[in-house]
This record gives C-alpha cells, sequence and structure tokens, in this order.
C-alpha cells in the first residue's frame, strides 16, 4: 500500500490497470478486471471460502466494495440458480489471485464476463490479507475502485473522490433495492437432479416487507409451508393487514437502520400493536428492534462471513453462521418487554432478540444459508410455530 498526504501521485506500477484509492489518500495498484468504470463505496472483507456469487448478488451489499479473504475467487464461474437477485448491489470485488477458467460443472459463463455484464469493477493481484489487517484494526474505509485498461489514472481526482462520499451511516440504501411492486413468490428450494420446486399447497399466508430481499429467504418461507407475498419497504400497515397475513417478515437489506426506520418503523410498531406475527433478519432484526425501542449503530468492523458463531443463551446451544451486517443492536437500550436470545461468541454483540410481550422475533444473522452452513434453518419453523400458535389462540 502507498499513501499520500499531498499533491504527489506515487509511482504507478507498471502494466498497472486498477487502482484502489482510500478516503485517507492511501494507493492501491493492481490489475483490473470485470467492468472498465470506477465505483465508491465502503470497502468491507468477507471471509466466506465459497458462495461468491450469493454474496455479490445479496442486496445487502448495496453500497459496499467486497474484500474477499479466500484467494481463489470466481475458479467455479457462475451460473443462473446461484443468485440472490437479479439486478447485484455491491460496488466492486477484491480479491488476490487473476480469475482463471472455471472448473465446475454447473458453470455457464466466466465471473469476469459476468461482472462486465453488470457493470461492477474487479481488481486483483494484491494482497488482501494487508488489507484485511487494515479493515479489521482501523475499521472499514470508504474508498473508490477504479479500473482502466489502460492504465489513465487521474490520482488526486479518485482521492477527492473518495474523501467527499457520505458513507453508509445515515443512508437509507433500502429504497434503493426494494422491489417496484407487490408479487407472489412460490419457488422453494434447491435440490440435487431436480433445481427448483415450487410451494402448491401452502397452510399460511406471509407477507414479506422487501428491504432488499434475498430469494434463498424467500425459498425457505415457500419450503416452511407459506404462500408468500413481497411488498415494497414502503408498504403501510394497513395495506399489509389488507392482504390478510398470518405472519409478516422483515426482510435482509443495506445501509443504516435508523434511516430505513423513517417510515418503517410506523410499519412495524402498527402490526406490533395488532399482535401480528413477526420475523425479522438482519436489517429486519434492527428494524423490530428500533420498533420495540431499542437502538443500532455503526460498527468499527462489522460481520461477513460463513463461520461467525452464535450462541443462543436459553439453550446454550452454538450455531456457525453467516452473516452480513455493518449496523447492530445496542442491547442495553432495549426494554424490559424485550428479551436478549443470541449473541456474538467473536465480540459478544447482539445477535437476537424476541418480545415477551408480543409474537416476535428476530436475528442479526442469516439462516437461508447463502452461502454458509445450514445450523440456522430452524428457524423458519419456530416461525410457522408461531403463527400456528397465534392462530390456535385467536380461535379459542
Amino acid at each position: 500500500m502507498t499513501k499520500t498526504t499531498d499533491s504527489t501521485t506515487p509511482k504507478q506500477p507498471p502494466n498497472a490497470t486498477a487502482a484502489i484509492v482510500l478516503s485517507d489518500g492511501t494507493i492501491i495498484w493492481g490489475y483490473g478486471f470485470g467492468a472498465e468504470t470506477t465505483q465508491v463505496g465502503e470497502i468491507c472483507f468477507n471471509t466466506s471460502i465459497t458462495g461468491y456469487q450469493e454474496i455479490m448478488t445479496d442486496p445487502s451489499y448495496a453500497g459496499e466494495i467486497i474484500t474477499f479473504t479466500f484467494p481463489h475467487i470466481g475458479n467455479v464461474g457462475v451460473n443462473a440458480e446461484d443468485i440472490e437477485t437479479i439486478n447485484p448491489a455491491a460496488r466492486g470485488m477484491i480479491v488476490r489471485e487473476q480469475i482463471t477458467s472455471p472448473s465446475n460443472w454447473r458453470s455457464t459463463q466466466n465471473l469476469d464476463a459476468w461482472l462486465k455484464g453488470h457493470n461492477i469493477p474487479g481488481i486483483c493481484g494484491i494482497d488482501t490479507r494487508a488489507l484485511t489487517r487494515r479493515i479489521r484494526d482501523l475499521g472499514a474505509p470508504n474508498g473508490v475502485i477504479c479500473v482502466n485498461f489502460k492504465g489513465a489514472f487521474d490520482i488526486p481526482a479518485l482521492q477527492a473522490q473518495a474523501a467527499e462520499w457520505c458513507g453508509l451511516d445515515g443512508l437509507d440504501l433500502a429504497k434503493d433495492v426494494t422491489c417496484t411492486q407487490r408479487y407472489e413468490w412460490t419457488e422453494t428450494l434447491w435440490t440435487l437432479g431436480k433445481g427448483y420446486g415450487q410451494q402448491t399447497a401452502p397452510q399460511y399466508h406471509v407477507v414479506a416487507m422487501d428491504f432488499g430481499a434475498k430469494r434463498n429467504i424467500l425459498r425457505c418461507l415457500a419450503a416452511a409451508g407459506c404462500k408468500v407475498t413481497v411488498v415494497p419497504a414502503q408498504t403501510s400497515a394497513d395495506d399489509i393487514l389488507a392482504l390478510k397475513p398470518d405472519g409478516v417478515f422483515l426482510s435482509n437489506g443495506p445501509g443504516d437502520p435508523a434511516a430505513t426506520g423513517v417510515y418503517a418503523v410506523p410499519t412495524i410498531k402498527a402490526l406490533l400493536d395488532k399482535n401480528m406475527p413477526i420475523f425479522g433478519i438482519c436489517l429486519g432484526h434492527q428494524m423490530l428492534a428500533l420498533a420495540l425501542g431499542g437502538k443500532t449503530t455503526k460498527m468499527d468492523l462489522g460481520h461477513r462471513g460463513a463461520n461467525h458463531p452464535v450462541q443462543d443463551l436459553k439453550t446454550g446451544k452454538v450455531e456457525i453462521t453467516s452473516q452480513n451486517h455493518g449496523f447492530h443492536v445496542l442491547p442495553d437500550s432495549l426494554p424490559k418487554t424485550v428479551e436478549v436470545t443470541h449473541i456474538s461468541l467473536f465480540d459478544k454483540t447482539n445477535e437476537g432478540i424476541r418480545s415477551l410481550d408480543k409474537p416476535a422475533f428476530s436475528v442479526q444473522y442469516h439462516p437461508e444459508a447463502s452461502p454458509g452452513p445450514m445450523d440456522s434453518h430452524y428457524l423458519f419453523a419456530r416461525f410457522i410455530e408461531m403463527i400456528a400458535d397465534h392462530k390456535k389462540k385467536k380461535a379459542a
């Protein structure tokens, strides 16, 4: 890494076709792939060794440039099945090794071509370990990733762009990745030799508030026996209740929960007042916490990877989880009517809550396991049990 604190541009290495420029002036040279473009965002890292296509298409990565700590990214190519949304929201990719030709029977396209098709720049040939250590020690920096295959870079302009970017704090990005109109979801989980299934005989109706929902979460809900109606993030409580749901799901998503909460929290509060069963994941977890009276704040480092240990405080069981979040719930801000159910064994931050007087719970991690371990799939069954119990109580 090269850092400049004045107008002097550090010497560009021969054949360099890409650069990362951080908000403090640091310049990291490398070799470009993907789209020939410039993107600004928060630079984070992900420790997963599989599932890079699911990661790049996770809407929760809006505003993020992703550093992969696993060096061999792209070696299994991409396909049309392993996507979490049609239009990826991640702003860039940082890897150690050059992308090789794919070697996997499910591959239909090279990752480099796929990135070009989605206008996402990538950089390789850098020390991702050093960049990860920097993020770990100093926090996730704002920065610019620029690919120019002719090697032409205006470094002072890139430094200014990185320094001037507002960052994710206070930014509502859910509005950029939510659906624009209501739709029904019936696709269930993937199985070898069969692909994705279809839910044709649902037992319950769940309305999913889309703050940037991953497809595999919707598949898990459908596979658990739900008719799933997905609605835009700004849908009102009255419009949701008019659909006559048995439960409401609060999806994952990007950005600052307090900013999204300006319009989402009043809706969730109204649903809680109606004793509607609610399950939230990631940003949905943070939205539920805000609606119940808690507070959230930005993390210096964030949690991103498929190997995060989380403990269930009631059972003592430890789950290995998939995570992607840069904000978290402050447990001391929660009222006495809310119980902390899960904590991170990395840094003791909050990973789950439940209301003691309302049928509502949420987790900070991703139980749909896309990518990641399947330790937490039981949470979807827990949501269904909550819905069933609530319906029995109403019928009694």
